[in-house]
């Protein structure tokens, strides 16, 4: 055997984990007023009508329902609309199962158990259906509550209708308010990250801004096939993710000697006048634009007919045997359950906050479950400090408590995607204020018990990260790296075959694209992972050069860019 071979099926032990890195500040999200105005009306509705009929002890289950306005809001309106539905049908069974549960036995082992079950489920389907943030923490956060939660089995019917108009209230203000007012909103937000990505691109080229531009051209794109029949409105918006596109379809050598096909400048004006609510500017017509929506078009009308078949094969492939993703729901099975008794076994009476902590951990792999360990205990720690220092002030009257936590709920989403640790400062105290509907408790026992289960949470919970390997990450790179090569292929084929339409050149350069986000995605994943054979490095870099080039003669063969003298190569 080799010396090659032999290096080839290595195990390597462990990758180094950064300090300081996790914990720096980011720039904000350009949508975070979205989801915090949604959550803070959504939920102060229930809540005033619950203090109206003195019955703020019912908060929990209307809470529930309340915080499906978190979801979805980078989705086109149709797709949005069928999301929150599914958010707040799962919560509702998660609830369901939590409050039948805990209505049938007291045994800290069995709720222990079943709250470890459903944050696994929960993380599972909302990494395989790829639902976006805040993900499958919101979820386990309220089952987790809730199986903990004292309850009579006849009660359970009216909580869990109380959670389902709450989730109505969620979805009109998520999705029907929105869409009245603002109808293009969401692919004109996509739009015009896809032109800002573009720019940043014909700043300074480079791998990195590169793959950062072709996967907001890439969601873009699939923003405006998801949106239904293109209306004028679209129909600009398709012809700017052009211009963005034609950035990207300059060859990387061209593009490091300064030619690219739009000025950065022009493209953030673009961008910024099509965030707005303004007319969507109107860009010169580009070679190649006709061709380009034709083919557009063409793929609409197949997605039409194909996408929910196709959509649902997708979802049963990652929920499958062979999933990359089952060894990180077996980590949160683990990590909730070892959470909980540990906390259980030191005295903690309701250890869901461990479970929790627990539960917001894993992420794809585990040097980004380390970073969220990190961020996670600091935000927790400190928001149990500012949870101390209001508490006095929330215990003088009910709309004082109605005010903190709608508060808290806006400076969450306003700080968490600078960094989570920021966020989980305004979270911690929204979360334990829930339990001051219910009546006030102990100050001292209930935030010595928040500081144990967040200790217990993060060090059990990582240490099952560390221990439960997912060496299927690799598998997933070998996966891509093979779907990337055989839509290279196809595109080659395509390109050399006499007079190709613009749908088919089209079809051919959006499936490779797809399929080079998703090699990059997979690569990215595993590269953070431990006890696994090493990464085909060589050949992704080389497969996604390969794939460029392709992308750029597909480009050109449209009519999107002139080539460069020097782009020969297909």
């Amino acid at each position: 055997m080799s010396d090659t071979t032999t290096r080839s099926r290595r195990w390597p032990s462990v990758r180094r984990l950064p300090l300081t890195g996790p914990l720096r500040l980011v720039r904000p999200s350009d949508m975070w007023l979205k989801p915090a105005s949604s959550v803070v009306v959504a939920t102060a509705i229930p809540n005033l009508v619950l203090f109206s009929i003195d019955r703020l002890d019912l908060v929990m289950y209307t809470m529930a329902g309340s915080l499906c306005a978190l979801y979805g809001h980078s989705l086109p309106y149709a797709r949005r609309a069928r999301t929150v539905v599914g958010v707040v049908l799962g919560m509702f069974a998660g609830l369901a199962v939590s409050l039948v549960t805990a209505s049938l036995t007291d045994s800290a082992a069995v709720l222990i158990a079943v709250g470890a079950l459903l944050a696994a489920g929960q993380k599972l389907l909302c990494d395989a259906t790829r639902i976006g943030p805040p993900g499958p923490l919101i979820l386990t956060f309220v089952s987790s509550a809730a199986v903990f939660s004292p309850q009579q089995l006849g009660q359970v019917p009216g909580h869990l209708a109380l959670t389902l108009g709450a989730g109505a209230v969620s979805w009109l203000v998520t999705v029907a308010g929105p869409a009245l007012i603002h109808r293009e909103g969401p692919e004109r937000l996509a739009t015009a990250r896809a032109l800002n990505t573009a720019a940043a691109y014909a700043d300074e080229p480079g791998d990195r801004t590169r793959r950062a531009a072709v996967a907001a051209v890439h969601a873009a794109w699939q923003t405006l096939l998801a949106a239904g029949r293109p209306t004028p409105v679209r129909r600009a918006l398709e012809r700017l993710v052009v211009h963005a596109e034609a950035v990207l379809a300059t060859d990387a050598s061209a593009a490091a000697g300064g030619v690219t096909a739009a000025d950065p400048a022009l493209l953030r004006d673009w961008a910024a006048r099509t965030r707005a609510r303004g007319p969507v500017p109107t860009p010169p017509a580009a070679a190649g634009t006709a061709a380009e929506l034709f083919g557009i078009d063409a793929e609409r009308a197949v997605l039409t007919l194909t996408a929910p078949g196709e959509a649902r094969r997708a979802l049963l492939r990652r929920l499958g045997p062979g999933s990359p993703l089952l060894p990180v729901a077996a980590r949160a099975l683990v990590g909730c359950a070892l959470a909980g008794y540990v906390s259980s076994a030191v005295g903690v009476g309701r250890p869901y906050w461990a479970i929790v902590t627990a539960a917001s951990l894993y992420q794809a792999n585990i040097t980004l479950s380390w970073n969220r360990t990190l961020q996670r205990t600091l935000g927790n720690l400190l928001g149990v400090l500012v949870f101390a220092a209001v508490l006095p002030v929330t215990r003088t009257g009910p709309l004082a408590l109605i005010g903190f936590c709608l508060f808290f709920n806006f400076a969450a989403e306003a700080l968490i995607t600078r960094n989570y640790w920021l966020g989980s400062v305004a979270v911690t105290p929204m979360a334990l204020l829930v339990l001051e509907y219910a009546g006030s408790q102990p100050a001292g026992e209930l935030i010595g018990d928040r500081i144990l289960d967040t200790v217990i949470g993060a060090a059990v919970g990582l240490l099952a990260a560390m221990l439960v390997t997912n060496r299927r990450a690799t598998s997933r790179v070998e996966t891509a790296l093979a779907a990337t090569e055989l839509a290279r292929a196809h595109a080659v084929q395509t390109l050399a075959a006499p007079g190709p339409g613009p749908a088919a050149l089209e079809a051919a350069r959006r499936g490779l694209t797809g399929s080079l986000v998703e090699l990059r995605e997979a690569n990215d994943t595993a590269a953070g992972e431990w006890w696994q054979r090493d990464l085909p490095q060589e050949k992704v870099l080389a497969a996604e050069r390969a794939g460029h080039r392709t992308l750029t003669a597909t480009a050109t063969r449209q009519g999107l860019i002139v080539p460069a003298p020097e782009n020969g190569a297909v």
